[in-house]
């Protein structure tokens, strides 16, 4: 299935998941598709293994959980913000490192105070390698930390490289 790409989510200085100039992190960018799913691309590298040449399990659920809890940013105007309350897993392939890995999040219940949603990461050849479903509370920024978007470099990366469409 090709997702048309409507635009890019912002990314951060240090965080584990979107961090650009976190050195031991995943550096995952983050795609919004005309159907409000939201898309995460990266490549996990030795750094993020467990057993040799396969990733790790916690960072399957760092990601998933991060794309899944970003969806909600795809509603709303001003960012409302996914605090995790509860993420179940399903392990089915194992992960391969050096290539790169499709996330796919989506909301599938909202109310005013939660939501819940559910992703995937597929494999290059198009596997399903991990399932996720989560519950979040929506909380704003300044009840969870001191955020000062210049300090974190809260900001939309740009690439040459960033794509128009996604084939899953």
């Amino acid at each position: 299935m090709i997702h048309k790409i409507s635009g890019k989510q912002k990314n951060s200085k240090l965080c584990f998941v979107c961090g650009v100039k976190n050195d031991f992190g995943i550096h995952a960018h983050f795609y919004i598709t005309e159907n409000q799913e939201l898309i995460a691309l990266f490549t996990p590298t030795e750094e993020h293994q467990s057993y040799p040449g396969r990733m790790h399990g916690g960072i399957a659920s760092a990601i998933l959980d991060e794309t899944i809890g970003r969806a909600i940013l795809n509603k709303y105007e001003t960012e409302v913000w996914g605090v995790t309350v509860e993420l179940n897993l399903k392990y089915k392939k194992p992960i391969p490192l050096k290539q790169q890995l499709k996330v796919i999040g989506r909301i599938t219940n909202e109310n005013t105070r939660m939501f819940e949603g559910t992703g995937e990461i597929i494999l290059p050849n198009g596997d399903v390698a991990v399932t996720a479903h989560g519950k979040y509370l929506k909380v704003p920024i300044e009840k969870i930390t001191d955020f000062d978007v210049d300090d974190v470099e809260w900001k939309v990366v740009e690439s040459e490289n960033d794509p128009k469409e996604i084939l899953i």
